[in-house]
C-alpha cells in the first residue's frame, strides 16, 4: 500500500491477459511499454483479494444463503493413507492378505513384497505394523473416487495403517450414516464438487486436484473407531439447529430428528436430499460458479413448501442413485456382448462402445455418460483405466453398467432441477 501523511491506502490493481506463442509474447513486450498496455483495473474486495477479473455482482443474494460449513457441525478431510496402493485393494482376500504380511514379516521383507518407498512423513512400515498388532481394526469399504469403492482395513489410529484416518470425525461414518462431500477451494476452478457416500471416504474422494471434506449428516454417541452391530446406538442430527430452526420457520414446518410420516414435519434427510438437488442445478452452479470455486457452497433457504418438497423428491433421487441404491441402476441401457478374457488392457470409446481390450466392449454407451464429469473425475473411464490390467469379475461388469446408467440418469435430473428452479 502507498501512504500519505501516514494513511494507509490501498494500492491500485491492474491487469491484462496475454495469450500466445512464447515468440509472440516476446515482440509484444519489446514493443509495448508499461503506459502502452491496455490495462484493466480490478477491484480487490476483501476477503480475497483476487489479482484477476472476478464477477461477484451476485454477491448479495448468494450471501443470502447458508453455507453448508455453517450448516453441519462436525467435518473433516478425507483420509490420507500416504501408501493408497497397499492400503486399498480392489478385493477383501487382497486386504486380508496385506493385514497378514504385517503382521508377519520382517519390516525389510514388506518393504520388497510391497516396493515401498523408503518411510516418509505420517506413515512408516514399523507404526503400520505397531497399530495392526496392537489396535483392533475391522475390514470395511471406503470411497476412493466417484462409484468406485474398495477395501481396507480401519483401526482409527494415525500414523499407524493410515497416516491419517481423520477419527474421530471419520468414526461417524462407521454405522449408518451419510456423508455429504465437497472441497473448499478448486484449483482448477471446477463447480460440480460435490457427491455423497454411505462410507468412509479417501481425500480423493471427488478430485484428484483438492482434498474433500466429508459432512456427515449424523453424529453417533460411540466414536471409538470400533465399528459396531449395536443398532441402539444413540444418533442426533449433525446440524445447526439455529439454521434448521431458520428453515422450518420459513416453510411452516416442523423439524424431527428421525425420518416419519407425520405431516408438516421434515428431517435431516429431507434437508439433505434439498441441498443435494441445489448442488446439482446447471443454473446455480453457473450463478454462483466465481464463489463456488473459493469456498464451501451456500444453499439458498427453500422459498416455499411446494418447491421444497419437489427438490427433496430430485435430489433422494440423485442420492439413490450416485449410492447405486436405486433400482434405476439396474436397468441397465447397456451390454457386454462379447467372451472373452475380461482383462482390462487399452480402454478407448468408440461408436458409442467402450472397448476395455482389442475385442470386448461395453455396447451403446451414451455420449454423455462417457464424458460426465463429477469432479475432477469421469467416472466412466476413471473406473476402468484404474482397473488395468485387472480382469473384471461378473459383479464387476454389473457394476460398470450401473454407473453408466447413473451417469446418463444424473445428467437428466439435473435438467429436471432446473425446470423447478431454486429461487
Amino acid at each position: 500500500s502507498q501512504t500519505m501523511k501516514n494513511q494507509p491506502k490501498p494500492a491500485q490493481v491492474f491487469h491484462f491477459d496475454l495469450y500466445g506463442k512464447r515468440e509472440e509474447k516476446y515482440d509484444f513486450l519489446n514493443n509495448e511499454s508499461l503506459d502502452s498496455i491496455p490495462w484493466t483495473e480490478l477491484d480487490c474486495p476483501e476477503p480475497y483479494h483476487f489479482f484477476v477479473p472476478k464477477d461477484f455482482s451476485q454477491g448479495l443474494s448468494y450471501e443470502t444463503g447458508f453455507s453448508i460449513d455453517h450448516l453441519f457441525i462436525i467435518s473433516n478431510s478425507g483420509i490420507q493413507t500416504k501408501r493408497d496402493k497397499t492400503v486399498y485393494c480392489f478385493a477383501k482376500s487382497e486386504i486380508e492378505n496385506v493385514i497378514c504380511d504385517f503382521k508377519t514379516l520382517e519390516i525389510e521383507h514388506i518393504r520388497k513384497k510391497y516396493k515401498l518407498t523408503e518411510d516418509g512423513e505420517g506413515w512408516s512400515i514399523a507404526w503400520a505394523k505397531n497399530d495392526i498388532l496392537r489396535h483392533i481394526g475391522f475390514y470395511t469399504n471406503v470411497l476412493y473416487h466417484p462409484f468406485d469403492v474398495r477395501k481396507t482395513y480401519y483401526t482409527g489410529y494415525s500414523k499407524g495403517f493410515m497416516a491419517r484416518p481423520r477419527s474421530p470425525a471419520m468414526n461417524h461414518a462407521l454405522n449408518s450414516n451419510l456423508l455429504l462431500l465437497s472441497i473448499r477451494n478448486s484449483r482448477r476452478g471446477n463447480v460440480n464438487n460435490y457427491f455423497i457416500t454411505n462410507m468412509i471416504v479417501d481425500k480423493d474422494g471427488v478430485s484428484p486436484f483438492d482434498n474433500c471434506t466429508f459432512f456427515p449428516l449424523f453424529k453417533y454417541s460411540k466414536t471409538t473407531g470400533q465399528q459396531t452391530i449395536d443398532q441402539t446406538l444413540e444418533r442426533t442430527p449433525n446440524l445447526n439447529l439455529q439454521i434448521v430452526q431458520q428453515i422450518a420457520e420459513n416453510l411452516g414446518l416442523s423439524f424431527t430428528p428421525e425420518k416419519d410420516e407425520i405431516p408438516g414435519t421434515f428431517a435431516p434427510i429431507d434437508l439433505l436430499d434439498y441441498i443435494y438437488a441445489v448442488l446439482h442445478s446447471p443454473t446455480y452452479r453457473e450463478k454462483y460458479k466465481e464463489f463456488l470455486k473459493i469456498d464451501f457452497p451456500r444453499v439458498p433457504y427453500p422459498k416455499d413448501v411446494a418447491t421444497f418438497w419437489k427438490l427433496v423428491a430430485l435430489g433422494g433421487e440423485l442420492r439413490q442413485i450416485h449410492l447405486l441404491e436405486s433400482p434405476v441402476v439396474k436397468n441397465y441401457i447397456t451390454q457386454y456382448p462379447v467372451g472373452g478374457s475380461n482383462v482390462v488392457e487399452k480402454v478407448r470409446f468408440e461408436n458409442g462402445n467402450v472397448y476395455i481390450n482389442d475385442s470386448q466392449y461395453f455396447a451403446n454407451v451414451p455420449d454423455v455418460a462417457w464424458k460426465f464429469y463429477i469432479g475432477g473425475y469421469q467416472p466412466a473411464q476413471k473406473w476402468l483405466k484404474d482397473r488395468k490390467d485387472r480382469e473384471l469379475q461378473f459383479d464387476d461388469i454389473l457394476h460398470y453398467q450401473k454407473i453408466i446408467v447413473a451417469l446418463s440418469e444424473t445428467d437428466r435430473l439435473m435438467k429436471e432441477i432446473d425446470e423447478i428452479g431454486i429461487e
